[in-house]
């Protein structure tokens, strides 16, 4: 029980995270009524009361925040608390802790009397096909902000929910709060809201005892009561709302002229507006009619439908109905495993309501537009081949022959292979190095500018069109997309950017993490540029700067011109890897105010690389997976940040894991001089939820905690060993590793037993480690150093991305470092080009010393890291031949030992000082 958070300690900054944890905290107070009911009279007993009474405070501070398990309830449990009555608190506790727990509070109306007794069914966790029996209607919570007296708040509740019909698709219950404040508060820490009605009139502070409720406000959700005009607080709490959880419908009843007031700017966060209560039955509606226009799933509905029809098949899918499976003597297992659903479900047809991928009409547009809507884009396209496929598409979409890009050059593959296919020219920018776990970080902004300035000093600044960044990294950093398109945009206001957020389509979700996505960045830049204030604030700027050369600008935060800019923001995402979606489920996002520039192209690279044959159950997935996210995805994404919180703080303290393991931390994974906030660690006691929210809201970089780089060198392990250790010891899938550490990540689909069965495998193989080394005695501790050194600190030092040869650049003296890359990657397709030197060969060493150069002639990615180390057309140094020479890797594409490096031959670069793109 030490772990139970005491009431004197709890800020709203803690108990912003217990409010996450609460059924936890439910647990352990039934753990404390039932210590108090059964210990005998005497001084122990008053202690379990008195640890009851203080757990039960704590957890009440936010109790008004959930319609569940309501005022009845609790008064039952404080009068039974007062009054010495044990059994009778534990047993309310033990009814609400359970019903918490499995959800009963959502299908069964008497989870919600004080009568009933019961600890909770598990129904809720099971899979649909073993649970038997007609399922319960989704359930969610209405948060009503009124001016009414709290007396009346009941006899509301029991009005709403006689307007309840059998036939509604949803069930709901009534949350009333009374201020601006509580109803903000309701909306961070309750997921289960879902709509928001707004009844004028009500006042703004609480009246609850939240003495630091002012500041957390002001901290998480941007609320300055000074701001707010007279009359206007229900709108500016609609805003409010809206951009905490964009995903929430909102409604207004206004004794205000409703007509004036639903045409006006302030209310366009509102769903509708009402004249005040004279519609009661059209509010109903209104709530319903919200949430079914996110639960609506146009593609699965009409999948489902299909797949029930009696339909003869005469295309080229014979799997289609299932019928050469069910009647097969040799592959009926097949329809045992998949069962019949998936296979009635499948078709190459693009009639019968299913749509077309490629040129969509029917349900498929309505799905992009509900996908646009969802992650908060203009427009939105589905992938069905991996975003390798999207970043391609977006990358052709967007580049022509000659057009320069600033480019990560630790980016994914299809980037770069994205610039063969367009004969774009990257411009190679190099991410800060994490050289102690052989990994890169992220590129800083002055890196960018500077590319961008020396382009401009060049001439060349005309032809940069894109900068192409990967957000969040593999590794967990996050950029802060705002500030790195504004100062771009202060050199170029019509660059286009291009944001591979394959891991982190989730971010959308979570309002920690919105802040640093690309379409968080456009919509807020957009606002920003469109206002009065931002061009006094511009006009100073302007002032100020007048007089400045590049040199100076480099260190200077720049600002466009909002005459001049323009908002053009791609995003691409792996849905499948954070959200619950079929592999290969991706999504582009797109936010361009010239998209009409780019429409055509789009569609044309679309076309080119989606298939004529989708799959439709990958399709449907996609249609579920945003569904999901935007009914849920505030409290699946807020639940999965917990738990790597925990999973953290849990690793870095116990007394022996940490011995041998270690989650590298804010601190390790970025330099100081990119972490302003001077945050060095998440949670306690390094800082709360609202130290983190302000860090992520400045520092140049961020850490996403769900990405938990666990650090096992010390521990005499390099990634790829632990990672097969972990697999077949434990059962525990690791993806990524690097030479001394695996990466962890915490997703929407792990739970605190995932988390148990993570922490107990690292416990017990540090036991052995310490039962190994006691029985090996010094030669045997001697060893194991000699490992954990070479893993820890004897480790390669990282190669930077070196130059183009000068046969592929427009301009070998230039500052600029861009190069042709696609004719020098079509030359190694004539093998007389090419020729193979070995790398431990003494030739190597000579030509690195005398000549000639040696060029890469194809792309060499060694995995672990996962980058290319060599690019077509690149100049190899003696920095990228060292650290082949010390990589211990299996995997490295591009690159076979039997071979050696492939180059492109001398003779085929003779008098080659310009190229063309062929």
């Amino acid at each position: 029980m030490n772990d139970i958070v005491e009431p004197k300690s709890a800020t709203l900054s803690t108990v912003f995270a217990a409010a996450i944890s609460r059924e936890d905290q439910w647990r352990h107070l039934n753990a404390y009524a039932r210590a108090w009911a059964d210990a005998a009279p005497g001084e122990a007993r008053e202690k379990m009361r008195g640890k009851a009474r203080e757990l039960l405070a704590t957890i009440t501070r936010l109790e008004h925040c959930w319609a569940y398990p309501g005022a009845r309830l609790l008064d039952g449990m404080r009068d039974a608390l007062a009054g010495g009555e044990a059994k009778a608190f534990a047993r309310l506790v033990q009814k609400v802790s359970g019903a918490l727990l499995s959800g009963d509070f959502r299908r069964d109306e008497h989870a919600w009397e004080s009568g009933a007794d019961g600890e909770g069914r598990l129904l809720d966790t099971l899979p649909p096909d073993l649970e038997g029996g007609a399922q319960a209607k989704p359930y969610f919570e209405v948060l009503i902000v009124t001016p009414t007296d709290s007396s009346t708040w009941l006899r509301s509740n029991e009005e709403l929910r006689r307007m309840h019909r059998p036939d509604d698709p949803f069930d709901y219950a009534p949350l009333h709060v009374g201020s601006f404040e509580d109803a903000a508060l309701a909306v961070m820490v309750n997921p289960n809201i879902q709509s928001v009605v707004l009844i004028d009139g009500f006042q703004y502070a609480s009246r609850h005892d939240l003495p630091d409720l002012k500041d957390f406000l002001s901290r998480n959700m941007h609320v300055d009561r000074d701001s707010v005009e007279p009359g206007k607080l229900a709108t500016y709490l609609a805003g409010a709302i809206k951009d905490f959880r964009p995903e929430l419908d909102l409604f207004l009843l206004s004794d205000r002229s409703p007509e004036h007031l639903a045409a006006s700017d302030e209310a366009a966060p509102i769903r509708r507006v009402f004249h005040h209560l004279e519609e009661p039955m059209e509010l109903h509606l209104a709530i319903l009619d919200g949430i079914k226009d996110r639960y609506e799933t146009p593609y699965f509905d009409n999948l489902k439908k299909y797949a029930m029809r009696p339909i003869g098949t005469f295309h080229a899918l014979p799997i289609a109905r299932g019928k050469s499976v069910f009647g097969s003597n040799w592959i009926r297992d097949m329809g045992t495993f998949y069962g019949t659903n998936i296979l009635f479900a499948e078709s190459s047809a693009t009639t019968g309501g299913l749509d077309s991928l490629l040129e969509p009409t029917g349900n498929i547009k309505k799905m992009n537009e509900a996908t646009a809507r969802a992650f908060g884009a203009k427009r939105a396209y589905l992938g069905t081949n991996g975003t390798s496929t999207s970043n391609k598409i977006v990358v052709q979409a967007i580049c022509k022959p000659g057009d320069i890009v600033v480019v990560d050059r630790n980016c994914h593959k299809s980037h770069h292979y994205g610039f063969v296919l367009t004969g774009a020219q990257p411009y190679y920018v190099e991410a800060f190095p994490l050289v102690q776990y052989s990994m890169y970080g992220a590129v800083p902004l002055r890196t960018i500018k500077k590319a961008l300035l020396d382009c401009k000093a060049e001439g060349t600044l005309d032809r940069v069109k894109v900068i192409d960044m990967t957000n969040c990294t593999f590794d967990g950093h996050m950029y802060n997309p705002r500030r790195v398109m504004e100062e771009c945009l202060g050199i170029k206001p019509d660059l286009v950017f291009l944001w591979d957020e394959a891991w982190f389509g989730f971010a959308r979700f979570s309002p920690l993490h919105r802040t640093r996505t690309a379409m968080g960045a456009a919509a807020a830049l957009t606002r920003r540029y469109r206002s009065e204030a931002y061009r006094k604030e511009y006009a100073a700027y302007k002032e100020k700067t007048a007089n400045l050369d590049d040199k100076a600008l480099l260190d200077t935060k720049l600002m466009p011109d909002p005459d001049k800019v323009r908002i053009r923001a791609y995003q691409t995402n792996s849905t499948h890897k954070s959200m619950s979606a079929f592999r290969q489920g991706s999504m582009m996002l797109v936010w361009d105010e010239d998209f009409h520039e780019v429409e055509g192209p789009f569609e044309e690279a679309f076309f080119a690389h989606t298939s004529t044959s989708p799959n439709l159950q990958l399709i449907a997935s996609l249609d579920l997976a945003r569904r999901q996210m935007e009914l849920e995805g505030f409290a699946l994404t807020m639940r999965m940040t917990q738990l790597a919180l925990r999973i953290r703080e849990t690793i870095n303290n116990h007394p022996l894991i940490s011995k041998y393991f270690h989650v590298a931390t804010p601190a390790d994974m970025i330099p100081a001089e990119f972490r302003e906030s001077g945050i060095t660690d998440y949670g306690p006691p390094h800082g709360s939820w609202a130290d983190m929210i302000e860090a992520w809201r400045n520092d140049e970089f961020a850490l996403d905690p769900t990405r938990i780089t666990l650090v096992c060198g010390a521990a005499g392990f390099d990634g790829t060993q632990f990672k097969g250790m972990l697999s077949e010891k434990f059962d525990i899938q690791i993806n990524k590793t690097s030479r001394n550490s695996i990466l962890v990540q915490t997703n929407i689909n792990n739970t605190h037993s995932d988390a148990a069965l993570l922490i107990k495998a690292l416990a017990d193989v540090s036991r052995d480690i310490e039962s190994r080394l006691a029985q090996e005695g010094k030669s045997g501790r001697d060893v194991f150093d000699a490992r954990v050194k070479s893993l820890m600190k004897d480790v390669p030092d990282l190669p930077n991305f070196s130059r183009f040869h000068d046969g592929f650049r427009d301009n070998a003296k230039a500052k600029s470092n861009e190069g042709h890359m696609r004719p020098a990657f079509f030359m190694a397709y004539d093998e007389d080009n090419c020729e193979f030197v070995r790398l431990a060969s003494d030739e190597v060493d000579k030509r690195l010393k005398e000549g000639p150069e040696m060029v890469s002639a194809n792309f060499v990615i060694p995995y672990p890291p996962g980058f290319p180390i060599m690019v077509p057309g690149q100049v190899i140094t003696g920095d990228t031949i060292t650290y082949m020479r010390k990589l211990d890797v299996k995997e490295i594409h591009g690159y076979h030992a039997a071979q050696g490096l492939k180059l492109i031959k001398p003779s085929a670069l003779s008098g080659r000082t310009h190229t063309s793109n062929q």
